[in-house]
C-alpha cells in the first residue's frame, strides 16, 4: 500500500461514533440534507428505510435529512406505494428530464435525481437493506457537515452472505480491488469501493459523468478522485449491511460493466466488445445468453440546461 493511502487512512476513515448525533446537528446550521433512495421492486423492504429516516432524522428534535425522495425506476410491484405511504417524497424516473430518453439502470437514476432533490449534501441509500440503521445516514453525512474540506464520503461495514460474515461483496473483491490497486492504487484503501451508500456535496456530483448501470460507484469514485483529490474523500464505518445477493450470472453482468466502467477511464477511447455472453443450462444442455454491457454515461449535470435553469431560479 503506498505511504499516502497509509496516511489517508489514519486521516479520513472514521467509525459512525466519532461524530455523535448531537455534533452533527451542531455543524449542520444552513446546510440543506438530501437522502435519495434509487428502487426498483423494492417494496419489501423501502417502506422500513423510510420510516427509520423519517422517525429518527426528520423530527424537529433531529432535524438532519430535509427531504428524503424515492426515486422509482419502473417498479412493477407497490414500491412507490409503500415508500409514499411510509413519507418519502417519491418521483418517477421518466417524469424527470422527459426531454432526454431514459435508460435502465442505478447511475441513470442517481444522475437524475440531481434535477429534483435540492440538498447542498447528496445521501445516495440503497432500497434494499434489511434491518436498516440511521447511522447509515448520519455516518455519512456527517463528515460533510463537520469538515469543510471533505467532499465525498462512503460507508464501510462487514457484508455477510448468509450466516457467513464477509463474504459479502464479491464483485468487490474478484473485479472492483484488483481494478482500483492495479490502476487507482491512491483508491486501495476504500474498503466497499461498489457499496452503495454514499453522500457527497452537490457542487462536485453535479461536476461528474454518471455511469448509466452498475459501473456508477466505481466511476463516481475515480472521477471524484481527479476532481478533488484524495485527501477530499472519506469512508466511515456503519456497521453491518444486510441486503438481497445477486446470483452468480447478475454478478457476471455487474462485473463487465464495472470493468468497462474502469476501460473507459482507463483509455477514453475504443471499447472492446461491449457484450458478455453467459450459459445457463437447458433441457438440451447449455445455451448461451448475450446481454449488452452498459456503454452510455449521462454527461456533468451542470451540462444540462434545465438543470442550469432550475439553479439559476432556486
Amino acid at each position: 500500500m503506498l505511504e499516502e493511502v497509509e496516511r489517508w487512512l489514519a486521516r479520513r476513515s472514521w467509525s459512525v461514533a466519532d461524530r455523535p448525533l448531537e455534533r452533527v446537528l451542531a455543524a449542520k446550521r444552513g446546510t440543506k440534507v438530501s437522502v435519495v433512495l434509487p428502487a426498483l421492486n423494492e417494496e419489501a423492504t423501502v417502506g422500513a428505510i423510510v420510516s427509520v429516516i423519517r422517525r429518527e432524522l426528520m423530527t424537529e428534535a433531529v432535524p438532519l435529512v430535509d427531504e428524503l425522495v424515492v426515486i422509482d425506476s419502473g417498479s412493477t410491484d407497490r414500491t412507490a406505494e409503500v415508500a409514499a405511504a411510509a413519507g418519502a417524497r417519491v418521483v418517477a424516473r421518466d417524469a424527470i428530464l422527459p426531454r432526454i430518453p431514459a435508460v435502465p439502470g442505478k447511475g441513470e437514476v442517481l444522475w437524475r435525481s440531481l434535477m429534483v432533490t435540492g440538498g447542498d449534501v447528496v445521501c445516495f441509500v440503497d432500497a434494499d437493506l434489511r434491518d436498516f440503521s440511521a447511522d447509515f445516514v448520519t455516518g455519512i453525512v456527517g463528515p460533510l457537515l463537520t469538515d469543510p474540506d471533505v467532499d465525498f464520503v462512503k460507508a464501510m461495514y462487514d457484508r455477510p452472505l448468509g450466516d457467513a460474515p464477509g463474504q459479502g461483496g464479491r464483485v468487490t473483491e474478484l473485479v472492483a480491488r484488483p481494478l482500483l490497486n492495479l490502476h487507482w492504487p491512491r483508491l486501495a484503501g476504500f474498503v466497499q469501493p461498489l457499496g452503495g451508500e454514499y453522500a457527497a456535496r452537490r457542487s462536485l456530483l453535479e461536476q461528474l459523468p454518471f455511469p448509466v448501470g452498475y459501473g456508477v460507484e466505481l466511476g463516481l469514485l475515480v472521477d471524484a478522485l481527479h476532481t478533488v483529490g484524495l485527501d477530499a474523500l472519506a469512508q466511515v464505518d456503519v456497521g453491518v449491511r444486510k441486503h438481497r445477493h445477486q446470483d452468480g450470472q447478475a454478478l457476471g453482468r455487474m462485473a463487465a460493466a464495472i470493468y468497462r466502467t474502469a476501460q473507459l477511464r482507463l483509455s477514453r477511447g475504443h471499447l472492446v466488445r461491449p457484450l458478455l455472453t453467459q450459459f445457463e443450462r437447458g433441457e438440451d444442455g447449455f445455451a448461451p445468453r448475450t446481454y449488452p454491457v452498459d456503454t452510455e454515461e449521462r454527461p456533468p449535470m451542470t451540462e444540462i440546461a434545465e438543470y442550469a435553469e432550475r439553479r439559476r431560479v432556486a
